[in-house]
């Protein structure tokens, strides 16, 4: 049988759960247990630090640096801490806990914007991982493994047992040949909504092979529209926080006055108004990324990071709001997955070019444009721009650049 590595298809699939309160009770515990672990191991890892920076060879020392590094791994941990032996817990937790803690470590090195590993808070979410395996089974379905689905309706999960799911898409369910589980995440939000996410690996595609389109489009990410596009069309911005900015104010500001035994109520409600923004702005991200891909062959977009951007206050609402991160992050993974090709290129001079004859607003002692500036005229050619849809054209002549050179 294949590990997950091995097999060339991956694809990732969230379900809504609805657990009894008994098994709710038992996520509580594996997530609290493997929060303590992970935070076990970020204490580890800087006591550690400090031992070793002084640099002395006294025995007492020594001697706790090798206890140390001794219970950074699970079982030695639950030996340690009893309550770890609890039969509610789940022992792949704990072990995802540790691997999580190396991997935040891996991703520091290799991106240090990352910043190390630290603590994890208690908060009103939940969250911990387990893995499906498949002790005697010599092919991997669905509904073979510790994880199964036994229909439609419902899954078993380790130490939850049964569970009733909703969002499964029955296109996976019916699927022939090898299809392995792997990583699979118990979770609960804010607004008390519990899910599971599960990592699925198989030889054969997730999703039908599309016909190409011999089409590319570059699109010009935007706070007045959403995006427009290189063959003129224009997305809105819905602008989902503001419509609701108004109801979620007022439900904070009676947050702040109740008292402790009401105040779990209010919370809650303030934590749905949240969800309920984050799911519609969510579900208009998936649509309009996944028509893009499906409709062009190649989609280029300029590289924005959202964390600077952020920084001009007059615009942090309007940024935040709006999604571009990730979006772009969907644009990515989608055109792996329908086999398209996504291009980020870099935003510099995109909406300062002229794209028919070349000329840089700021040079020759023009100015640039500002962002009042949503129409101008090129001093050179003098050609008429609407800016956005100009930024678009340059933004697909770089990306059709960048793939010539590739």
């Amino acid at each position: 049988m294949k590990s997950m590595a091995q097999l060339e298809y991956h694809y990732g699939l969230k379900v809504r759960i609805y657990p009894s309160d008994h098994q709710k009770q038992i996520i509580k515990v594996n997530s609290d247990a493997s929060r303590f672990v992970y935070n076990e191991m970020v204490a580890i890892g800087k006591e550690l630090w400090q031992l070793n920076r002084v640099k002395l060879s006294i025995d007492t020392v020594q001697d706790r640096i090798q206890q140390l590094k001794l219970r950074q791994n699970a079982k030695q941990m639950s030996n340690h801490f009893q309550f770890l032996e609890d039969k509610r817990i789940d022992s792949l937790a704990k072990a995802n806990a540790i691997q999580n803690y190396h991997k935040a470590w891996n991703a520091f090195r290799k991106v240090h914007e990352a910043g190390v590993p630290k603590f994890h808070r208690k908060s009103y979410a939940w969250r911990y991982q387990t893995n499906c395996q498949y002790p005697k089974q010599k092919t991997a379905r669905l509904d073979n493994g510790t994880v199964c689905f036994e229909d439609r309706k419902h899954i078993v999960v380790p130490k939850l047992g049964r569970l009733r799911i909703k969002g499964a898409q029955q296109r996976l369910l019916d699927r022939q040949g090898e299809t392995r589980i792997g990583t699979v995440t118990i979770s609960k939000d804010a607004a008390d909504r519990f899910f599971l996410s599960l990592q699925l690996g198989s030889d054969t595609p997730f999703v039908p092979k599309l016909s190409r389109t011999n089409r590319q489009i570059g699109i010009d990410l935007n706070t007045e529209n959403f995006l427009t596009a290189s063959d003129g069309r224009t997305i809105a911005n819905p602008r989902y926080y503001r419509t609701i900015k108004g109801k979620l104010a007022k439900a904070q500001r009676t947050l702040s006055r109740r008292q402790r035994r009401a105040k779990k109520e209010q919370r809650l409600l303030v934590a749905k108004i949240h969800a309920r923004v984050f799911d519609r702005r969510h579900d208009f991200l998936q649509r309009t990324s996944t028509a893009l891909i499906k409709n062009q062959d190649l989609v280029v977009a300029e590289e924005l990071r959202s964390k600077n951007l952020l920084k001009n206050h007059a615009l942090a609402m309007s940024i935040s709001d709006v999604g571009w991160r990730s979006f772009l992050g969907m644009l990515s993974y989608k055109a792996d997955l329908y086999d398209r090709q996504f291009i980020a290129v870099s935003p510099k001079n995109t909406t300062q070019t002229c794209h028919d004859c070349g000329f840089v607003m700021g040079s020759d002692g023009t100015e640039k444009l500002t962002l009042a500036d949503r129409e101008w005229i090129c001093p050179q050619c003098h050609v008429h721009h609407i800016r956005d849809y100009n930024a678009a054209l340059n933004i697909l002549e770089k990306g059709l650049q960048k793939q010539q050179k590739a």
